[in-house]
């Protein structure tokens, strides 16, 4: 009599890793302090996986691994289609920012990180920040975006959606770009606000959204003319610039939305990926999200192999670049965006060598040239 196969296996679980080809997913907990952390690697065949560090209270473990999962796959294309020679990777610690970051916990996650031994650099992302990072950088050296590195990435991610945003709306309208456009901005925190002043600068209108009356004060004492909106998702907008949390744009709400242009700062704006197609359909043109908000990972990547502030910034405006490439190329093969913007991201991955590996402590070993 034969044994029946084995069940519930790691790499057969329906739930969250059924499917998935992700190269490794560890699950992190701390007894003392009760940390409970998922650190993801997606892929590492163009070098090292670098992502942010996302602290929020899920609801279940269940859903802290499927959205480590969805933003480790988004940050290797994002890596490859920026031309930089890394891969995707990202963490989440389960709980709420203030409760759980405490000094000693982030001590353990830093611990953590470095039984990677190189294969993962983190950095902040949605509540965490740079001093959160100055202490789990006592504990490893595979931090970026921290106080003693470059810092907060904020503005570079803004800059990045800005110089995106600007190079779509040129193609789209013309050499007057934002000027005179009407820009709805779904999120006004450290991205949104920067990307607000940029939009303004540029002299477009702006009106914010934000879940947190206290964002849109701290917002409005500084730029009292920025109008505020219940919602910006079916607003009468030139352009819809999603800059919370993803998932926004669904197979229901893109038939509400009257915006030309959709580009914005948040990580997996569509629900699923058909919703490109129903964008296209109605005549809104998307910008991926990898492209747009990859000025952030820009700007930390520069940490390893120690480019300047200057020679950041040009490479973080340097997405506008790819933004017009992009969209030149799908104009003229009657595609989308995203389709060309994949395929970049295919041919890249296909071009390089097999997973990193483990590191012994090295940085990739060249320094990179943007690709555009």
């Amino acid at each position: 009599m034969t044994d029946a196969a084995p069940t519930n296996l790691v790499f057969d679980r329906a739930d969250e890793l059924g499917g998935t080809v992700h190269e490794q997913v560890v699950f992190c907990r701390d007894r003392e302090t009760g940390l409970r952390a998922v650190i993801a690697l997606h892929d590492t065949r163009l070098g090292p996986a670098l992502g942010g560090t996302r602290c929020y209270p899920y609801a279940t473990e269940a859903d802290a691994v499927r959205d480590v999962l969805r933003l480790s796959t988004g940050m290797t294309a994002k890596a490859a289609v920026a031309g930089l020679p890394l891969g995707g990777g990202k963490a989440v610690i389960i709980g709420e920012p203030a409760e759980v970051l405490t000094p000693d916990a982030l001590r353990a996650y830093g611990r953590f990180v470095d039984t990677l031994a190189g294969r993962y650099y983190t950095a902040a992302d949605v509540g965490t920040t740079a001093e959160n990072l100055d202490v789990v950088a006592t504990q490893t050296p595979y931090v970026v975006g921290s106080n003693s590195g470059s810092g907060d990435s904020g503005f570079s991610t803004a800059l990045g959606v800005f110089s995106s945003m600007r190079a779509a709306a040129e193609h789209l309208w013309g050499s007057a770009g934002l000027a005179g456009r009407t820009v709805g901005v779904e999120g006004v925190g450290k991205v949104g606000t920067r990307l607000v002043e940029l939009l303004l600068g540029a002299g477009a209108h702006v009106v914010a959204q934000d879940p947190s009356g206290r964002a849109l004060a701290r917002l409005l004492e500084t730029h009292p003319d920025v109008a505020v909106g219940q919602r910006v998702l079916d607003a009468d907008l030139d352009v819809y610039a999603p800059c919370a949390l993803g998932g926004t744009l669904t197979p229901e709400t893109v038939q509400q939305v009257r915006a030309a242009l959709v580009c914005g700062a948040a990580n997996n704006q569509l629900s699923e990926a058909a919703v490109a197609a129903d964008l296209a359909a109605r005549g809104v043109t998307w910008v991926p999200d990898y492209v747009a908000n990859g000025g952030g990972l820009v700007q930390v990547a520069g940490e390893i192999w120690d480019r300047s502030a200057e020679q950041v910034r040009t490479d973080v405006e340097g997405i506008a670049d790819t933004v017009t490439a992009l969209l030149t190329r799908a104009e003229a093969g009657g595609r989308l965006p995203g389709e060309v913007a994949d395929e970049i991201v295919a041919e890249r991955l296909a071009a390089a060598s097999a997973p990193s590996g483990t590191t012994s402590g090295s940085a990739p070993v060249s320094e990179p040239e943007l690709v555009r």
